[in-house]
């Protein structure tokens, strides 16, 4: 039998307080905030990956939504479209039909979840709460929490469940405010390029050199270099201006600038 879960006092009044927040929710700023407030109170947090997905399965979006400060490498390994450790735990446990749930280790440390929590210590990713929608027919959604302030219990399982329904909606919101050029998406999935390499090249199009951006971001010019080889790479392209030509035909420096 399920354990019964009985909300007291103040959990009622954080969950009645996230619930009308979330109706002024529109732009990407606006969601984070919602997510540093009212919804701490239920569930301490220090990174929120949310995950669209679209009627075909594919990853649409991905948001990551975080308190601590995360390098371009750590955002990757969370949030890549592609192989993001946010995107194969959804892959996994809506395969499997395992949501809501806690990542815990396995007795087999051949068990996709076991391997996936082996990257989780690594990374000191602390305890992790997923949970999605089932496949709808505007798209699915899925969450997943790191760094939860206490070993994740039955209780955060199930304030993660009453906030789904808000969860979603605000993620499908801020997509379309996104499309519509009002919002920044943290990552999206035609192109997995670093806010720190959309700033490069926004000053790349503005034709400074690699000396002239590295002092207007307080960084080397062999770090600018290093960023538009990896740039390059990612957007399958040659050189500086057909990476330029590529960002502005994805609106990433539309975007960005909002």
């Amino acid at each position: 039998m399920e354990d019964l879960v009985i909300l007291n006092q103040r959990e009622q009044e954080y969950l009645l307080r996230s619930i009308e927040s979330a109706l002024q929710v529109r732009r990407r700023r606006q969601f984070f905030l919602w997510a540093q407030g009212q919804v701490q109170g239920l569930l301490p947090h220090e990174i929120m990956v949310c995950i669209q997905f679209g009627a075909s399965d594919e990853v649409l979006h991905v948001e990551c939504l975080h308190s601590v400060v995360l390098d371009d490498a750590q955002i990757d390994f969370l949030c890549n479209p592609h192989d993001g450790l946010a995107v194969r735990l959804a892959h996994h446990c809506r395969v499997e039909e395992t949501l809501p749930c806690t990542i815990v280790s396995k007795p087999d440390d051949t068990h996709p979840i076991s391997r996936m929590r082996i990257e989780m210590d690594g990374r000191k990713l602390g305890g992790v709460l997923v949970h999605g929608t089932e496949r709808l027919p505007g798209g699915a959604s899925f969450f997943a929490v790191f760094g939860l302030a206490e070993t994740p219990t039955t209780r955060h399982t199930f304030f993660l469940e009453l906030l789904l329904p808000y969860l979603h909606l605000l993620l499908h919101r801020v997509v379309l405010n996104t499309e519509n050029g009002t919002a920044v998406i943290s990552h999206n999935a035609s192109s997995p390029v670093t806010h720190r390499e959309i700033d490069v090249l926004r000053w790349v199009k503005e034709g400074k050199s690699n000396y002239e951006i590295g002092i207007i971001l307080g960084i080397s010019g062999l770090t600018v270099k290093n960023h538009l080889q990896k740039i390059y790479k990612k957007l399958n392209v040659q050189n500086r201006a057909q990476a330029v030509s590529r960002i502005i035909s994805l609106r990433l420096l539309e975007n960005s600038s909002q």
